[in-house]
């Protein structure tokens, strides 16, 4: 799975942006339990998911102030 990009997350709507928020915090979970027991193929998905959620995150804060 390729990161998704700055400017279609920028794009998004603040109520759509945090609902892909969640889902994503939720995969991660989901993900992370498979890689504890080494049913995880990809490894590096996790990274790309962490950095897609600071960039939400990022995103969700500037539009605060």
């Amino acid at each position: 799975m390729k990161p998704r990009k700055t400017k279609d997350l920028k794009s998004l709507a603040i109520e759509e942006l945090n609902q892909l928020l969640i889902d994503t915090q939720e995969t991660v979970v989901k993900q992370s339990f498979q890689h504890s027991l080494k049913q995880l193929h990809d490894t590096a998905y996790l990274k790309i998911l962490r950095q897609d959620i600071a960039r939400m995150q990022t995103i969700v804060n500037e539009r605060k102030s």
